[in-house]
């Protein structure tokens, strides 16, 4: 029987997924105001899928991240302070102002880093999921990566290495529709993604990346399977994001298939529908209310805190380098 989210977990599933949507938010703010180095690939609109596996996830287990890796540091709980620092560049920054947003990291999360590389995170998190298995930990690696990384060999050779050793590995496909402005339709022979899954003989499962309830039910078998022992499973969540590839794209080649196809994924938006979900199922208005407030003092308190650290100083410039 799949496993369900029960009532009394619905306000932290809640405030996590509030938690991301004002995080970036703020992010994007800071990029128009010019204050972030470089671009920043927002989670807008994906927040029930990193919510809903990292409900099912232990604290010690592992998660290999992608450059839309924002969203998976908060639904790990991390320090949202020291992510905003780092994003900025500053040394109070969880990689002391250096991996900025692409490479963001939180090893005491179980978080190895996100990465700039389409399909470089798969595998670390595959070789994390190996580690555990050579230790008897009984830990679960989980990859996340969007749907133009299942082109990439670095997918095919993870997940054929995982399925022939058992591996406990869940591969997270967040199908988006787009790797940067290429529309994933026009590039491969199959609706769903998740057929692969099929040529190396292990589970797939496709499902709502809209609907944190649906995502929590597929990834919580999943990872129960791998941590007894059974193997790797590829999740396909159908999801969409708010905004263009990163900050800077306005995402204009979204409408050749559908002039409206943004605004119809808006409407299906996973924060304000589960919101609706808990007042529907009696939890009070005043109780998200006060939940979301706290949110709001929490995101404010690492944007001052962000904005107020310094700078690495330049004599740090080759210190945390690793090279032969």
């Amino acid at each position: 029987m799949a496993k369900k989210l029960v009532k009394k977990q619905y306000q932290g599933v809640y405030e996590t997924m509030y938690k991301m949507r004002r995080f970036e938010e703020e992010v994007f703010e800071f990029y128009k105001k010019g204050m972030m180095p470089g671009l920043a690939h927002l989670y807008l609109g994906e927040e029930a899928i990193a919510t809903g596996v990292c409900a099912a996830l232990n604290d010690d287990d592992y998660i290999g991240s992608s450059h839309r890796g924002h969203g998976h540091l908060v639904a790990r709980g991390a320090n949202t302070g020291m992510m905003m620092a780092e994003i900025l560049g500053k040394k109070s920054g969880y990689s002391h102002g250096k991996g900025g947003s692409m490479h963001i990291m939180a090893m005491d999360k179980g978080i190895l880093g996100a990465n700039g590389i389409v399909g470089g995170e798969i595998p670390i998190a595959t070789g994390a999921a190996y580690a555990a298995l050579y230790r008897g930990t009984k830990q679960v690696s989980v990859s996340f990566f969007g749907d133009g990384a299942t082109n990439e060999g670095t997918f095919h050779e993870s997940v054929n290495m995982a399925a022939a050793w058992k591996l406990p590995c869940v591969y997270i496909i967040e199908n988006n529709l787009y790797g940067i402005s290429v529309d994933i339709r026009d590039v491969t022979n199959t609706n769903d993604l998740v057929d692969r899954a099929k040529g190396y003989g292990i589970p797939g499962a496709v499902a709502d990346g809209m609907d944190v309830e649906a995502v929590y039910a597929v990834a919580a078998e999943a990872i129960e399977r791998a941590r007894a022992g059974k193997g790797p499973t590829i999740i396909e969540y159908k999801t969409y994001r708010w905004q263009g590839h990163h900050v800077g794209d306005p995402g204009d080649y979204r409408v050749r298939r559908d002039t409206k196809e943004k605004e119809k994924w808006m409407k299906r938006c996973p924060v304000a529908a589960f919101r609706k979900k808990m007042l529907g199922s009696g939890i009070a208005e005043s109780a998200i209310r006060k939940a979301e407030n706290a949110v709001e003092a929490e995101i404010q308190e690492a944007v001052t805190f962000a904005v107020d650290s310094p700078y690495p100083d330049v004599s740090e410039a080759f210190t945390d380098v690793f090279t032969d």
